[in-house]
């Protein structure tokens, strides 16, 4: 159990405090500065300050330093917690940890596809591959403060508000991948109104109910001639 009881018993609904964390991981990755505040301003007393510092954190990784500096500064402003004096998963001495929990994190995210991903990003260019590994998915992502769940729940938001439909399609897969319910995905993809536009929200229902479609595809009619 993540910090706060984030999770809900409920596995088809999102709780108050889950919900801010998805709205805020949308507005970081496509909103402005003035949204993303309103958006945070509306998450103080409901979400737990230090899981909001790791979606922020993971930030990163899908909206770029800058956008992250801003929005860190921004919670520090609205929230008015500070920052914990250290922190020891930081350290670059966990760098051979962040590569061995990478790769674990990595292969339960994409699953079967996993190897198939790496020799694609190696292809790229291996520097991505190995950083992909060890930042992303070690370093940041392999954190213990927020559970994986929660994480891809709020990479689907910032991949859906950043309109980066080729991750999103891959985080839709992660998120089931790392136990999110259909159910609770599509109830986050809602909770972005305000936030990604209508036709766009559209497209990413669109696309959960093709990705759930290709994992569970419906059962064929026989008719009784056959």
């Amino acid at each position: 159990m993540p910090p706060g009881g984030i999770m809900t018993d409920n596995l088809s609904e999102l709780s108050d405090s889950l919900r801010h964390l998805v709205r805020i991981a949308a507005a970081i990755a496509g909103a402005d500065e003035t949204t993303t505040r309103r958006v945070m301003e509306q998450a103080v007393g409901s979400a737990e300050s230090a899981a909001v510092d790791e979606v922020i954190l993971q930030s990163y990784l899908f909206a770029g330093f800058p956008r992250t500096l801003n929005a860190a500064r921004a919670w520090r402003a609205v929230s008015g917690t500070e920052a914990p004096a250290s922190d020891p998963n930081a350290s670059i001495g966990n760098g051979a940890l962040w590569e061995q929990q990478g790769e674990q994190t990595c292969e339960i995210v994409y699953g079967d596809s996993y190897k198939l991903l790496r020799e694609n990003v190696r292809k790229l260019h291996p520097a991505l591959d190995a950083w992909m590994i060890t930042d992303g998915y070690g370093k940041v992502l392999s954190r213990p403060q927020l559970a994986l769940e929660i994480r891809e729940l709020c990479i689907v938001a910032a991949c859906a508000a950043s309109g980066q439909q080729r991750q999103l399609h891959s985080h839709l897969h992660g998120a089931l991948n790392s136990g999110v319910s259909r159910d609770r995905l599509a109830f986050a993809i809602d909770s972005l109104e305000g936030l990604v536009g209508e036709e766009e929200l559209k497209m990413c229902r669109s696309l959960l109910a093709h990705v759930v479609s290709k994992r569970h595809p419906p059962v064929r009619a026989v008719s009784a001639s056959q």
